[in-house]
């Protein structure tokens, strides 16, 4: 949410018909107006009217001939999706992270603000307005920034009820400091929340398959509309796609799995509960077991290590055949499929992607989370849910960030392409699409 929070709203039922053909261009690629008509039940003179005006206004492009039934041919449409980007910012809790992605979640750039502790939080939040707003006076193809913040944030108010091992953070109003900071829309997210929408627009092994057939898919495409993304890295958390929308609960603490307890008489959590899913299985919690004294003598230099680099050294010794450190990871896998089993049995989604950090651990993960599942959860429900790991990038977070601006975008590409075309001209030139690359601010 942000000053722009109700920019870009649908102002007609043509506008609100754009917004349905730019969603089924993003999710299918390479369609044919007659597909189009057919897919969304609008007439093909309805459809051919708002076609011209998209391609008027930059949104589509005609990529040439398709092949049609009965040997005819038509004309393929596509969303121009290199031609608009958004800056994507995830706020973890020692890090922060930024990149700029265009509409199919490509990166074109990122980088990184140093690592920081609790006392550094002020002035970070200072660099992140800074740096979003260098990236956009260099960049007016940029029509969007979204931000993915640890949970539970009460999505109202702009802040986060509680941030274990990173309190500062709670004194952040997310709303205050970055809605009047941008010259474009600012639209801010929990951040397992944002990585499932990015796994329903991002993710190829989750989007509807581009099927062959005449003039487009064969079939009629469906978004994943009961998905879980179930996030496993310096927090614990979950995003739950439900009937193609987003469950935010009250204030948007819905569907908050790091604090929910596995062991009612277990190690204490700064949430005030005991034994919560949280302390046994994030990255934070890893890092701590290894630098306890039970482990010390296996990890000797793991106290020098940020919570990644603790992560990748366990799953190193782990595939090597270290045993401590396959001890280790199968106590921590054990938990992570305590948690598949609470989703299962509380959702009941199609899918749960396990994502972040402690998805790294690969393929001994996804066993022993299956194990765990087929053991515990509701057979009834365990039997129609697919569990893997997620096949975006290790910070699908990040990627998700941005996920929350396209979304936005799709709903109303009309008013973003305005936008586009009045930051190009204030700006003097056209967007020039440069390589991607990396870089640190």
């Amino acid at each position: 949410m942000s000053k722009h929070a109700t920019f870009g709203a649908p102002s007609s039922i043509a506008e609100a018909n754009q917004a349905r053909i730019a969603r089924l261009l993003h999710q299918c690629g390479i369609l044919s107006r007659a597909y189009i008509a057919k897919a969304l039940g609008l007439t093909a003179p309805a459809i051919s009217k708002l076609v011209a005006r998209m391609i008027e206004s930059g949104l589509v492009t005609e990529t040439g001939d398709l092949p049609g039934a009965r040997h005819r041919r038509s004309i393929g449409l596509a969303l121009k999706t290199a031609a608009y980007r958004v800056i994507g910012v995830k706020f973890a809790r020692s890090r922060v992270d930024w990149g700029v992605f265009d509409l199919a979640g490509k990166p074109l750039q990122q980088g990184a603000l140093p690592l920081m502790s609790d006392r550094d939080i002020p002035g970070t939040v200072q660099a992140v307005t800074v740096q979003v707003n260098q990236v956009l006076a260099a960049d007016p193809s940029i029509i969007a920034v979204g931000m993915a913040v640890p949970g539970p944030y009460l999505r109202h108010e702009g802040r986060i009820a509680l941030v274990t091992s990173m309190q500062g953070w709670r004194g952040v109003n997310f709303l205050n400091e970055f809605s009047q900071a941008f010259p474009v829309p600012t639209f801010i997210e929990q951040d397992a929340r944002a990585g499932a929408l990015a796994q329903n627009l991002f993710a190829p092994d989750h989007r509807t398959p581009r099927l062959t057939g005449p003039n487009g898919p064969a079939a009629r495409p469906t978004a994943a509309t009961n998905l879980a993304y179930y996030l496993v890295g310096e927090g614990v958390g979950l995003g739950v796609i439900e009937s193609g929308r987003l469950i935010n609960g009250e204030r948007g603490g819905a569907t908050e799995l790091g604090h929910v307890s596995i062991d009612v008489n277990g190690r204490p959590c700064e949430c005030g509960n005991r034994g919560c899913l949280e302390r046994y299985c994030s990255a934070v919690a890893i890092h701590e077991t290894m630098c306890a004294p039970e482990y010390s003598g296996s990890f000797p230099q793991v106290g020098g290590l940020d919570h990644a680099q603790a992560c990748q050294l366990l799953f190193q010794r782990a595939a090597q055949g270290d045993e401590p450190a396959s001890e280790l990871l199968e106590r921590v896998c054990t938990c992570v499929g305590y948690g598949c089993v609470s989703i299962i049995n509380a959702f009941n989604p199609s899918r749960i992607v396990i994502g972040d950090l402690v998805a790294g651990a690969g393929r001994p993960l996804l066993d022993t989370v299956r194990r765990i599942v087929s053991e515990r959860a509701l057979p009834e429900l365990r039997q129609s849910t697919r569990i893997c790991l997620s096949s975006l990038p290790a910070d699908a977070t990040l990627l998700g960030a941005a996920a929350v601006a396209v979304d936005r975008f799709l709903q109303a590409p009309t008013a973003y392409a305005s936008l586009s075309k009045q930051r190009a001209g204030k700006s003097g030139h056209k967007p020039v699409i440069r390589p991607a690359k990396e870089s640190q601010p």
